[in-house]
């Protein structure tokens, strides 16, 4: 065996993607490599169609048609749009904690594929009425109303900040879905997040975070949902998880709030939070927000924007 295929399966042992490329086919005597016969564009089994872009009435007809059509097992979820390091494992937890919601670790449902590794499974589907982003959104589906069966509960809500990139396929998916809009001080957001990113400068970690935060203010602005605070919430857990739950047309319950005493899975690195916090099983107050001055510049607009901070003082 040689040692470039001894490393290979060793990486691939250790869980990494190791890619064999064929040598090139050489003519005999010499080194001049035989030119590849042309022909159709390799296919990307992985592709999928342009996402559409709704309105108001055009979300309406295709809710109407993935209801006559059966698509669609779970009704109504409700997805928590945030960044990154918002406390969105906190309010998973709380919410978790009633006794109709069911709301799971993080799934990373964007990272999901659905491959057609050919012409004749696209053709297939086709007759179906299906393609790779159809398939996928099934997949989705059935994934989510698996989970909310097996809890025997009625209200699905999901968290994973990389939800806020993809809120447009989430309502293509489920065109009646819910946004729960979480919102945290941009500086707070940084200097959690740097803290978890060291190897990243200040810089970096601005620029990281304003993906998020403007995936979800973009989300906010042009669909709408139910705005909460982090920094609310952990000041007033009854109060806002009284809100939560009007909005979810549910009544409010006490366990909300020491939602340490339900069960939620296990608190691990890629799921969510998993800090000494989140898992004492009690609410904790929020850290001071950071001055003024430490707000990164490209992240002065939207703490403005969300209210953290007076651009007017400053200026």
């Amino acid at each position: 065996m040689s040692v470039k295929l001894k490393v290979a399966r060793a990486l691939e042992r250790a869980g990494y993607e190791v890619h064999r490329v064929r040598p090139s086919t050489t003519v005999p005597g010499g080194a001049q490599p035989v030119p590849a016969k042309k022909g159709a564009p390799k296919r990307n089994p992985l592709s999928e169609p342009r996402l559409r872009t709704h309105t108001p009435e055009s979300l309406a007809e295709l809710l109407q048609q993935r209801r006559e059509a059966g698509d669609r097992l779970v009704q109504a979820p409700v997805f928590i749009l945030s960044s990154v390091r918002s406390g969105s494992t906190l309010v998973r937890v709380m919410l978790d904690s009633h006794s109709r919601i069911y709301s799971p670790h993080e799934l990373h449902l964007r990272n999901i594929r659905v491959g057609l590794t050919n012409k004749y499974v696209e053709g297939a589907m086709s007759e179906l009425g299906l393609d790779a982003r159809e398939l996928k959104y099934l997949l989705w589906d059935r994934v989510l109303h698996r989970e909310l069966t097996r809890r025997g509960k009625q209200v699905l809500v999901n968290k994973t900040p990389s939800d806020s990139f993809m809120w447009r396929a989430i309502l293509d998916c489920w065109p009646d879905a819910k946004f729960i809009f979480l919102l945290r001080h941009p500086g707070a957001v940084v200097d959690s997040w740097n803290s978890a990113r060291s190897y990243w400068t200040r810089e970096e970690t601005a620029a990281d975070v304003l993906k998020y935060v403007s995936a979800v203010e973009q989300a906010r602005t042009e669909y709408g949902g139910l705005t909460v605070r982090y920094e609310d919430i952990t000041a007033e857990p009854e109060k806002e998880t009284r809100r939560i739950c009007e909005f979810l047309g549910l009544e409010w319950e006490p366990g909300m709030i020491t939602y340490g005493q339900a069960e939620h899975g296990d608190f691990k690195p890629g799921l969510g939070d998993w800090s000494k916090a989140i898992k004492s099983g009690t609410v904790q107050a929020a850290r001071p927000l950071p001055p003024d001055d430490d707000i990164p510049a490209s992240l002065r607009a939207i703490s403005a924007k969300w209210g953290y901070l007076d651009m007017s003082a400053t200026a």
